[in-house]
């Protein structure tokens, strides 16, 4: 199933400047598990778009837009998961392509990062997620869906935006490092806030963005929703302006958990993921 649905012409590998890595993992998800259905129906809500682009006027799959098999799950423990995604995300970049990484839960993007890292050694993360995910360990892993965050941490600098849920614990780590993050409040007060956001990005840039950044009333379809969110516009704002003074060298979006007989948020999904490929195509 190639995303968008697209031809042969489009979608041969040879051809692609992106490639999309299907990851249907989530065995540390502890609330309500499922997204590792999220690749899936992502992929078959984007064979239902239009492929003009109305924003960006053009057609962003005659970029080449190559989809792999989804990646099997290592059974072994999430630690295991990571160096598997690491390597798939790897290849990718040895073909000097661009990789999106379609979740499955948000812990699959240590792995990423950690490849990114190898390929780009300036690279920055931006990271929009509802949760903080800066906990050190959680249920016994340091590899846990809420532990993303500060593993990316050890790894490359981070900024954050639309978290509005944190431990205690979380909240010190957060202001003893100096860690920007920016809520949905903020932005309400601040007319600069996109700009702040970008100066305090590296030129590399790996976008990974978790679906419960936006508020659940556009997008309950994740396993930790939290109100308070942000919409459509402000999310695409960001990522446009991040593309117009950064390079995103990679992305992915994560934590989608279908709602059987629900497609407005397979589609939103589809259709983020489209506009996000289009703005990595001129950063």
């Amino acid at each position: 199933m190639n995303f968008g649905g697209i031809g042969v012409e489009h979608a041969a590998l040879e051809t692609a400047r992106f490639v999309v890595l299907p990851v249907p993992y989530d065995l540390t998800s502890t609330y309500m598990a499922g997204s590792r259905k999220g690749p899936a129906a992502i992929l078959e809500a984007s064979a239902n778009m239009e492929l003009f682009d109305d924003e960006l006027r053009k057609e962003t799959f005659r970029a080449g837009i190559h989809t792999l098999p989804p990646l099997e799950a290592d059974a072994r423990g999430p630690g295991f998961m990571v160096e598997r995604v690491q390597k798939a995300v790897e290849e990718i970049l040895d073909g000097d392509r661009v990789p999106i990484l379609l979740g499955g839960e948000h812990s699959v993007t240590i792995g990423a990062v950690h490849a990114m890292k190898e390929r780009y050694p300036s690279i920055s993360v931006l990271h929009l997620d509802a949760h903080a995910d800066m906990r050190e360990s959680y249920q016994g892993s340091p590899f846990s869906h809420a532990c993303v965050a500060r593993r990316i941490v050890e790894t490359c600098p981070i900024v954050q935006v639309g978290v509005r849920s944190m431990s205690v614990e979380e909240a010190e780590y957060v202001s003893d490092n100096n860690i920007m993050q920016v809520s949905p409040d903020n932005m309400d007060g601040e007319p600069q806030w996109v700009k702040k956001i970008c100066d305090n990005l590296s030129n590399d840039v790996y976008v990974s963005l978790d679906l419960d950044v936006f508020d659940p009333a556009i997008m309950p379809a994740t396993g930790t929703p939290e109100p308070g969110g942000m919409n459509w516009k402000e999310v695409i704002r960001l990522i446009s302006e991040v593309s117009l003074s950064c390079h995103i060298c990679g992305f992915d979006v994560v934590e989608l958990c279908p709602i059987p007989g629900m497609i407005a948020p397979d589609f939103l999904a589809a259709k983020l993921v489209y506009r996000i490929i289009g703005y990595a195509d001129r950063s």
